[in-house]
């Protein structure tokens, strides 16, 4: 590793962010710097390395061929690099980082996590609440909560919980919906980002979206329920979102059935990352309460923990 020597370590940084990223901007706010050191620190690395690795274009710096493979190479060792730093971090703080989205920990995660807490007392859960796609493989986290269909390249993904739909209402409101297509009669809340569509509950039914009245609209499906909650229509909700609006009361489901989107929640994992105890606990647990969750509400047989280990297809 002499060859180190010749190249500072801030130089590399730079040119493995620009290359990654793309652009001097991107890399700046990554490293904290402005545009015009990362230029400098990229310059410096050719130089002491005696090779071009971006060319110089009117819409900015773009890697050369030979640049394509030397990013390769110094984006696995800075990955390296930042997950040795993370361990010993978490290591030093007993601390176990997982990335979610917001409405996730919101709604469920937070009313849960006292249950972890008295299975491994030694370890504080840092939520992550982010709508990004944070790479687990880069990132500073130990896992991601994802909902998708599981093809994720490059990570680890694990089954949890298959996502399906169910319209949800105050309970006043409800007294009117006898049949699904009572629906008709009623404000429908809508959830402009939805994911799914009303259909997918309603085309079960022999019902189509054609049926639905007006109604209030958020681009936030935790403002949707909050909103049903409120009594101004009915809402198209999923586990875990509804779990505890149901079994407090707050919020009901006025028909039993429930129709998947296609969709599942995957515990999200770096492809490299080495066994760590405490992350094995955390998805065990967490597994275990969504399915528990579930279950409690709806009096649907709960999988084993062996079944959340296959993929939906092989169950």
């Amino acid at each position: 590793m002499r060859n180190l020597n010749r190249v500072h370590v801030t130089s590399l940084r730079a040119v493995e962010a620009v290359g990654r990223l793309g652009n001097l901007a991107a890399a700046a706010d990554e490293l904290g710097v402005t545009p015009g050191a990362v230029s400098q620190q990229v310059q410096r690395a050719e130089e002491a390395l005696g090779r071009s690795l971006f060319s110089r274009e009117a819409k900015g710096l773009r890697l050369t061929p030979l640049g394509v493979e030397v990013c390769e190479r110094l984006t696995a060792g800075m990955r390296e690099l930042s997950r040795g730093v993370a361990l010993a971090e978490r290591r030093a703080h007993g601390v176990l980082t997982i990335s979610i989205a917001p409405i996730f920990a919101s709604k469920w995660l937070v009313w849960k996590l006292d249950g972890f807490r008295k299975i491994d007392p030694g370890i504080r859960v840092r939520i992550d609440a982010d709508v990004g796609l944070v790479d687990p493989n880069t990132a500073d986290v130990d896992a991601c909560i994802r909902v998708g269909r599981g093809k994720y390249p490059g990570v680890k993904a694990e089954w949890m919980l298959d996502q399906e739909v169910f319209p949800v209402c105050n309970p006043r409101l409800a007294q009117s919906l006898k049949k699904p297509s009572d629906l008709a009669t009623v404000p429908i809340i809508r959830d402009r980002y939805a994911m799914f569509e009303w259909d997918v509950w309603l085309k079960p039914n022999g019902l189509d979206a054609s049926i639905l009245g007006e109604g209030p609209v958020y681009s936030d499906g935790a403002l949707g329920l909050d909103a049903a909650i409120a009594g101004q229509g009915v809402f198209l909700a999923w586990e875990p979102l509804a779990s505890y609006a149901l079994a407090s009361g707050q919020a009901v489901a006025p028909f039993p059935d429930r129709y998947p989107t296609g969709e599942s929640y995957w515990f999200v994992t770096g492809e490299t990352a080495r066994g760590n105890p405490h992350v094995t606990r955390f998805r065990d647990w967490l597994t275990a309460e969504l399915q528990s969750s579930v279950g409690g509400i709806s009096g649907r047989p709960q999988p084993s923990l062996e079944d959340t280990r296959r993929p939906p297809e092989d169950r």
